[in-house]
């Protein structure tokens, strides 16, 4: 079995986005030359997720709007870990919600997916330098 491991950045020009990372997974996958086997993408940054859905404009409102509408970036006095001069408990809990991974099988060196299935890096306390890691097992 081979193994394999990277590391991506991301920078974010805003403190909430959505990032389709699809193509940069897919390109972890040719660089390891695995063709069977499991892709674990996590974010490892504690405000930030990474998670699969459809990459389509309005539903990525919709995670934006529900999201806020949950927890709340403002008001900061409303969240107990803000009193500790951090200002993003509520990117915190967005994380939680959205997840922290995803696993996805590897079948003929592809990403084995669903319809419309796609591989998003979801940023809720950004503009600043962060990553996710990519960890390959297989043949």
């Amino acid at each position: 079995m081979k193994s394999f491991r990277k590391e991506l950045w991301f920078n974010t020009n805003k403190r909430r986005q959505l990032i389709n990372i699809t193509p940069e997974v897919d390109a972890c996958i040719v660089e390891s030359g695995i063709k069977e086997g499991m892709i674990l993408v996590n974010a490892m940054h504690i405000t930030a997720s990474v998670f699969i859905n459809d990459d389509e404009g309005g539903l990525h409102q919709d995670y934006e709007d529900w999201l806020e509408k949950l927890a709340p970036e403002k008001p900061h006095s409303q969240y107990f870990h803000n009193n500790t001069g951090e200002d993003n408990a509520d990117a915190h809990l967005k994380r939680t919600v959205m997840g922290r991974e995803v696993v996805v099988a590897i079948t003929n060196g592809r990403l084995d997916f669903g319809p419309w299935e796609q591989i998003f890096y979801g940023e809720f306390d950004g503009m600043r330098r962060k990553r996710i890691l990519v960890k390959i097992i297989g043949e």
